[in-house]
This record gives C-alpha cells, sequence and structure tokens, in this order.
C-alpha cells in the first residue's frame, strides 16, 4: 500500500506505495480518505505516502502475532478485534508521550485459508478507530504469513519537542495518577480461558478488552497541563510503573486498594478467587495512562481533564527517594511481589 491495505497477491509482499488489489481496488472504503487529509499529501496508490511535515514527529512500531498476542476463533478473537487492538495499541505509545495523531502504516501478514473477507474486516474496523482518533491510514503492505501477523507504524506530532512528555522525568514527591479504570484485560483473558464463568457483569471487561481506546486526548491535555513523567499500561501496571521508576530513577509507591477497577473485575476475580487488585495491577493491554505530576498541579489537573470531557483521575500512590523501580503496597501497608503481563519471546 502506501499501499494496499487488504488482500490480493499472496506472494512476496506489495511496498508502502503499491496498489494491490487493495482498499481502492475492492470499492471497500477503507484505507486513506485522500489528499490533503491529516497532512496527507499522497497515500494509497503510489509507491510511498507523502506527509506534510510540522515540527517534530513521534513513531511507534507495535506487532501482534497470532498465538502470542491474541487467538483467533469463537470465544476469543475476531479479526474486527484484532484490527482495532493493533491500532490502539500503537495510537497509545503516542497518547504517552502527549503527541497529536497523524498517519498509520499497517503491514498484514496473512496465513493459508484468512480470506479476502476476514481482512476486509480487519481493516474496516481498523479504519473506524482512525476516523475517531483523527489518524490517516497512509498506507503499508501486505504478504503471505504462517500465522496472522499486524504490525502498525503510527506517527504523531508536536510543534516542539519540549511539548511532550517521557518516562525520564518524575521527581520524588510527585503524586502517581493514573487514567479510567484496569483490569478490563486481565478479566475478559479469564473469561475467554474459562477459568471465569461469562456473567453480565464480567461481559463489560470482554467489550472494553475487545475495543480499548487509547488516550490520545487524555495523553495531550496532561502533558500540555506539565506533568513530569508518563507511560501507558500495555503490559499492565506493575511492569509499567516500574519502568517509569527506573527511567526517572525515583521508586515509585502505589496502593493497591486505591487502583480504579472497571465494573465486573471484581466478580471475576471472586470467581477466580483473588483479589481484584492482582487484574488491575498485573494484566496486560488495558491501555491507560500512569503519570507523575506536581501535587500542586493535582486539583488544576483534575478540573483540565473534566473540562474536556474525558476520563477522569485516580491518585494511586507518590515518588520518592529510593532503589529505582515501583513497591507495591496491600491494604495493609505490607509489599506485594507482582508482575505484569509481558509477551516475552
Amino acid at each position: 500500500m502506501a499501499g494496499a491495505a487488504v488482500p490480493g497477491a499472496r506472494g512476496p509482499g506489495r511496498g508502502a506505495g503499491s496498489p494491490g488489489r487493495g482498499a481502492e481496488g475492492s470499492g471497500s472504503g477503507v484505507g486513506s480518505p485522500g489528499r490533503g487529509s491529516g497532512g496527507l499529501l499522497l497515500g494509497i496508490g503510489d509507491d510511498a505516502s507523502v506527509v506534510s511535515a510540522s515540527g517534530v514527529s513521534v513513531t511507534s512500531v507495535d506487532a501482534m502475532v497470532e498465538g502470542t498476542h491474541f487467538r483467533l476463533g469463537p470465544g476469543f478473537s475476531e479479526p474486527a478485534e484484532i484490527g482495532h487492538r493493533a491500532l490502539a495499541g500503537a495510537l497509545s505509545d503516542l497518547a504517552a508521550m502527549g503527541a497529536r495523531p497523524g498517519q498509520a502504516y499497517f503491514v498484514l501478514g496473512l496465513p493459508q485459508g484468512f480470506s479476502e473477507q476476514r481482512a476486509l474486516e480487519l481493516m474496516r474496523s481498523a479504519a473506524q478507530l482512525a476516523r475517531d482518533t483523527g489518524t490517516v491510514i497512509a498506507g503499508g503492505d501486505v504478504v503471505a504469513a504462517p500465522v496472522l501477523v499486524v504490525s502498525v507504524t503510527a506517527v504523531g506530532w508536536a510543534d516542539d519537542a519540549d511539548e511532550l512528555v517521557t518516562r525520564g522525568g518524575a521527581r520524588a514527591g510527585d503524586l502517581v495518577g493514573v487514567t479510567g479504570s484496569l483490569g478490563a484485560a486481565a478479566a475478559a483473558l479469564a473469561q475467554m480461558e474459562a477459568r471465569a464463568p461469562r456473567t453480565p457483569a464480567g461481559a463489560v471487561a470482554l467489550r472494553r478488552a475487545a475495543a480499548p481506546l487509547p488516550r490520545l486526548r487524555e495523553g495531550r491535555t496532561l502533558a500540555q497541563h506539565g506533568i513530569h513523567a508518563m507511560i501507558d499500561l500495555s503490559d499492565g501496571l506493575a511492569a509499567d510503573a516500574a519502568r517509569l521508576g527506573e527511567r526517572s530513577a525515583v521508586q515509585l509507591e502505589l496502593r493497591l486498594a486505591d487502583l480504579p477497577q472497571l465494573d465486573g473485575v471484581a466478580e471475576v476475580a471472586k470467581a477466580l478467587g483473588t483479589e481484584p487488585w492482582r487484574l488491575a495491577a498485573g494484566g496486560g493491554e488495558d491501555y491507560e495512562l500512569c503519570f507523575c505530576a506536581d501535587p500542586a498541579d493535582r486539583e488544576r489537573l483534575e478540573e483540565a481533564l473534566s473540562a474536556d470531557g474525558l476520563a477522569g483521575v485516580s491518585w494511586i500512590g507518590s515518588a520518592r527517594e529510593g532503589p529505582p523501580g515501583v513497591v507495591l503496597l496491600d491494604a495493609d501497608g505490607e509489599s506485594v511481589e507482582l508482575e505484569g503481563y509481558e509477551h516475552r519471546w
């Protein structure tokens, strides 16, 4: 593609600007909305995309592989969910930097028997999320692969690098906040694997996990209001908060009892015989934002998010001097060992 976003030939992949039998050829409406949209000057249908650049670009590359990041089939993931989740993961990285969304580029690796209709379902879902977030699908590639692979490169923008937030700016004394609610992905996985029964309450987690929303507007608002550091929660709070602490050379002390839990998480945790905070802190792909801010900015940040109708914030701990990383405290103030969810190779 700037090329095709849906399958054509199953041989060697078509490059970033080749038309193939792609979105425009099939009449699907998937892909670039055309010249001039979102800075795109030339998109799907040529040898490469051309984008009008302004300021600094912020680039994230994210891949999802069948059998590692998802399972295809009834009761697990359908193509539309995979397309949405793949783009959401890449856009969430832009949100964590406080960048504006710009363009996305897809590479699809399609296994034998994966039909064009299913590929279209995947890309139509991604295209809907792109429209909802102000992102332009500007190109990509399609190749044959032994299993389904979806790789997304997302490019965001900022007028100046100083507008962006990294993992490395937290300071001792900062408050630690998190947007939205946690635990959907872990609760959903428990139900899909039949470790917990499917219930109306648990269905909330299943819906959220199938179509997570990258917190792009929240990330931009937080960055504009002077937070010190931020990370998106793709591997779980326990793992990602530790990364933020290590990068900032501070220790984050987090109160597990204060974690905001999605409706239904407590019921799934009860069925599993475990504490709800284990799902909220240990599950990956919630795609909320964890950030550090000056205590004096607490009210101002809450008001800014509320004024824009964005996800709320929960204050879950603080940063202090100490061995870099994270310390997780239970309701009794005792330290708890908990890992996040990582797709290891």
